[in-house]
C-alpha cells in the first residue's frame, strides 16, 4: 500500500506553494500597477458594470510589456501596459479591449483562482502517487512518466477554464449590447499580438484553447441563445 504521509505532504506543499505565489503576485502587481483611467473603455466597462449590477468595474494597467490580461487572486482585474498600447495605437479596438476585461472577470465571478489553489494541491498529490508507483516499475525514467502526465491535467483544467470564462464574457457582452464580433476578431490577432504561433506546440500541451476552436464554441453558445428566442 501507499504511504499516506508523502501524499499528505504533497498536498500541503502545493497549498503552501500556491499560497506564496500568490502574494508574492499579489506584492509585484501593487509595486507595478495603476488604476486603468481611459474614458471610452470607462464607457464599455459602465455597461458591464450595470449589467451585473456593480457601482464600477476597476480595471489597473500592469506596467509589463508582453501582451496579456489576468485575474489576480484577490480578484483585482489588469490589462498590461502591452497590451494597452496595441490599443492606444488602434491595433485593437476599444470593444476588443472590453471583451479580455469581461472575460477576466469571468476567471473572477466563477471563482478559477480559488479552484485552482484546490487542484493545484490535488495535482502536486497526484503527482507524488503516480511517482511513487511507477517508480516501482519504470525505475529512472518513473519520475518522468509522472510530470508529464500532471502537466497535461493542468493543461487541459486550465482550457476548461478559458473556455468558461469565454462563455462567461461572451453572455456579458451580448447583455450589454456590445456583442461577441469584438470578442471573436480579437481571437483572431492574439497569436500576432503576442508573437506567439499556436501550431509550435500540440494543442493538447496548450494552457488556451486553439483559436478556431474558441471562436466555434462561442458561435455555438450563439446559435444556442438564437434559438431559445
Amino acid at each position: 500500500m501507499l504511504k499516506v504521509a508523502p501524499i499528505l505532504l504533497a498536498v500541503l506543499y502545493g497549498l503552501i506553494l500556491y499560497r506564496f505565489s500568490a502574494w508574492r503576485t499579489a506584492k509585484e502587481l501593487d509595486a507595478k500597477s495603476t488604476e486603468l483611467a481611459d474614458p471610452r473603455l470607462k464607457k464599455l466597462t459602465d455597461k458591464m458594470a450595470a449589467a451585473l449590477d456593480l457601482d464600477r468595474i476597476k480595471v489597473h494597467i500592469y506596467e509589463i510589456d508582453p501582451v496579456n490580461g489576468l485575474a489576480a487572486p484577490d480578484g483585482r482585474i489588469f490589462i498590461t501596459r502591452g497590451f494597452f498600447r496595441k490599443y492606444q495605437q488602434g491595433e485593437v479596438s476599444g470593444e476588443e479591449m472590453a471583451s479580455v476585461i469581461a472575460h477576466e472577470l469571468g476567471h473572477v465571478a466563477l471563482g478559477h483562482s480559488r479552484r485552482r489553489m484546490i487542484d493545484f494541491s490535488g495535482q502536486n498529490a497526484l503527482r507524488t502517487v503516480l511517482a511513487m508507483v511507477l517508480s516501482r516499475f519504470l525505475p529512472g525514467i518513473g519520475v518522468w512518466i509522472a510530470n508529464s502526465l500532471t502537466m497535461l491535467l493542468t493543461a487541459r483544467l486550465s482550457r476548461s477554464d478559458e473556455y468558461e470564462a469565454d462563455a462567461y464574457a461572451s453572455a456579458l457582452l451580448v447583455k450589454t449590447g456590445i456583442g461577441t464580433a469584438a470578442q471573436k476578431s480579437l481571437f483572431g490577432k492574439l497569436e500576432e499580438l503576442t508573437q506567439q504561433r499556436s501550431g509550435a506546440v500540440p494543442a493538447w500541451l496548450m494552457s488556451h484553447p486553439k483559436t478556431h476552436e474558441r471562436i466555434r464554441a462561442i458561435e455555438a453558445l450563439e446559435a444556442k441563445w438564437q434559438a431559445q428566442t
